[in-house]
């Protein structure tokens, strides 16, 4: 059987660090960045990227709708 692994990508310049993303995510995976972006936000980065399943959750609830979610088949050899 197929699992699904995913990824996101912020869009770091957009990102307004309100950390709404961080406690939606199931799996623990997206912490805010101790670096800031060029505005002065601590933006969201994937911290755990192992652990993404691609739920989801974070671009659903990111106001500003900077959060890209990828999702992969990967096959169990």
């Amino acid at each position: 059987m197929a699992k699904v692994k995913g990824a996101i990508v912020v869009d770091i310049e957009r990102c307004k660090g309100c950390a709404v993303c961080v406690p939606a995510c199931p799996t623990n995976v997206i912490q805010l960045s101790q670096n800031v972006n060029s505005k002065g936000y601590h933006y969201a980065y994937m911290e755990n990227p192992d652990a993404c399943t691609g739920c989801i959750n974070c671009a659903i609830v990111c106001p500003d709708g900077v959060i890209t979610v990828y999702r992969k088949k990967k096959v169990n050899q």
